[in-house]
């Protein structure tokens, strides 16, 4: 049987024009070029083939009015020499659509109907070419479909040519390679992230971690959920509290919260400050010789930080012996870190970074670590498929570096698990464009972050460490991060610079697709990547819990008795940084 039964009514018209992957198609009549609309997909024959097809979409339709030459050769006389003679102009109209291949459509070894993204070859020249609708369009995306659902698929949502057909994500693709989602405010970002996690979640072994920015996903029923305490919570023990002791931070980390790189004492600063660290770390690794043959700066090792404050205030106000045996002089780092030591009490007593200076004492604990550790990366418990970090009370100052913190750690705990315990694990980096920014002209902290997702980025794959990235603002995010993703779920865009940063992610001859972003509708993007077979417009299918993303409906909430405010209560929770 046939793959494709095509009749007059499909009929389109016959290759003009091969350039690789972009065909030019000739168009007779006008009839048949209003079959053709800018990205509906057509069939286009092989030579030699009989039942294989080569699959397009459509980029572009032309109508070009062309004046024929009007002049005339007349033959005059016994000699019949010739003469111009003038005509009447002639106006003829050439219709041309632009197509790119996406594919091949065929008969497998078993005798069964197959798409592949590979082009064995390109079309001849008068190859002809039919438009894929109706019966043939189902048929052609029932294959597709088929294709796509795997042991390893995720269910997507359908595509918006045919919503009849469903549409499938490879699993393994789609983090393997890494992917980015990104959209506009009100595009369906959070909603296409819940509808992945929602299937991640039913999966035994999944691995997902979170990054929550605005306490979005807070309220998912299948997920653990872990938020970095506010003030009002320092000293509590609930276990869903994500304290990060400071000694956690590596050395860069350190020095881009506490040390200004613009004062003159900077350099001095830094040496102290990192062999007091030093040695206070030194001393809780008394008996563990193993470790101090590996121990560096960067080995997360508790310490005290109250140690290093009074070291650093004595080495600041330490006087020396002078030339005389009744007289003294300044020490070698005497007033060098009046700056320093006030920067340092102040982080230390500020509430607003509890989670870092005033834990728990059992969070200071040298085991306290690989619990810490199994918090954030353990799946075997009822609801750890999916952890929700809630970040929204960090402090915005130094969000990149905790954000980073965390990846990083996660990152180097899974380096460092055997090959045959390690499972793999994947970040969901929502609102990305507030944590990997570009690096260029960003401060110390921003910068630090940007690098530990960098080398994920570039390594993550190697040790089964994934990235989502999610974010309203692409043109924003780092372009190393991004150039890593090589899927993509784009919804609507609608600023210039994000959709010409999107365009740079894909392939040349893909670019055409991307000029329907500003038209997508809520729910439905543009998937291109490993993980798809067909580069399509897809309706993402709706989460069953939907996130606490939804944006206000201000002339409807206007239109309303507005209830009455409780100004007092508003200020209180702001002076709390609590809203319970």
């Amino acid at each position: 049987m046939p793959i494709f039964t095509f009749d007059s009514s499909h009929s389109l018209g016959k290759v003009r024009a091969v350039d690789t992957r972009r065909v030019d198609i000739q168009v007779n009549s006008e009839e048949d070029l209003r079959k053709a609309r800018v990205g509906q997909l057509i069939a286009i024959s092989l030579p030699g083939a009989i039942e294989e097809w080569l699959i397009a979409v459509i980029d572009k339709v032309i109508k070009i009015p062309v004046m024929e030459d009007p002049t005339e050769l007349a033959f005059v006389g016994p000699e019949k020499e010739s003469v111009a003679t003038a005509t009447m102009p002639r106006e003829s109209v050439l219709n041309t659509v632009r197509v790119t291949l996406v594919g091949t459509v065929g008969l497998a070894s078993d005798n069964s109907t197959k798409f592949s993204r590979s082009l064995v070859q390109v079309p001849e020249i008068d190859g002809t070419c039919h438009v894929l609708r109706d019966a043939q369009l189902q048929t052609f995306m029932a294959v597709l479909s088929a294709g796509g659902k795997t042991a390893h698929s995720l269910e997507i949502g359908k595509y918006t040519i045919d919503e009849k057909a469903t549409a499938y994500l490879d699993g393994n693709k789609l983090f393997q390679r890494h992917a980015s989602l990104l959209g506009s405010t009100g595009s369906g970002k959070s909603w296409s992230v819940a509808s992945i996690l929602e299937q991640a979640a039913k999966l035994p072994s999944a691995n997902l971690i979170v990054f929550d920015l605005h306490g979005e996903y807070r309220e998912l029923s299948y997920a653990k959920h872990l938020h970095v305490p506010g003030p009002e919570e320092l000293g509590k023990t609930d276990p869903s509290l994500l304290f990060l002791p400071y000694w956690l931070l590596n050395a860069e980390e350190l020095q881009a919260m506490f040390i200004d790189r613009s004062e003159f004492s900077a350099h001095n600063q830094v040496m102290t400050f990192q062999d007091t660290v030093v040695n206070e770390k030194m001393k809780s690794l008394e008996g563990k010789k193993e470790v101090i043959d590996a121990f560096t700066l960067d080995s997360p090792i508790p310490f005290d930080f109250n140690s290093v404050l009074t070291e650093l205030t004595r080495l600041n106000e330490q006087m020396v012996p002078g030339a005389t045996a009744n007289k003294e002089k300044k020490g070698p780092f005497n007033g060098e870190f009046d700056r320093l030591i006030p920067r340092l009490k102040s982080k230390f007593s500020d509430k607003r970074y509890g989670f870092l200076f005033q834990s728990p004492a059992s969070e200071n604990e040298y085991e306290s670590m690989a619990e810490l550790m199994k918090r954030l990366m353990d799946y075997s418990d009822d609801k750890t498929q999916i952890k929700v970090i809630d970040f929204s009370e960090v402090p915005s100052d130094i969000l990149p570096i905790i954000v980073g913190l965390v990846a990083r750690l996660i990152y180097q705990v899974q380096f460092w698990t055997d090959r045959d315990k390690r499972t793999p694990l994947a970040f969901v980096c929502d609102e990305a464009h507030l944590y990997l920014p570009k690096k260029e002209g960003k401060n110390p902290v921003e910068q630090r972050a940007v690098e530990n997702f960098e080398k994920i980025a570039k390594e993550g794959r190697k040790y089964g460490v994934a990235l989502l990235v999610v974010s309203q603002r692409p043109s924003d995010v780092s372009p190393t991060i991004l150039s890593q993703c090589n899927n993509l779920i784009a919804l609507r865009l609608t600023n210039g610079d994000d959709q010409a940063t999107v365009k740079k992610l894909m392939p040349e001859s893909l670019e055409g697709l991307l000029d329907t972003l500003p038209v997508l509708d809520i729910g439905e993007a543009l998937i291109v990547g490993d993980a798809v077979l067909l580069p399509s417009r897809i309706k993402i299918h709706a989460p069953t819990e939907k996130p606490l993303s939804a944006t206000v409906a201000f002339w409807d909430e206007w239109s309303k008795k507005a209830p009455t405010p409780d100004f007092v209560k508003a200020v209180e929770n702001m002076r709390r940084q609590n809203r319970n």
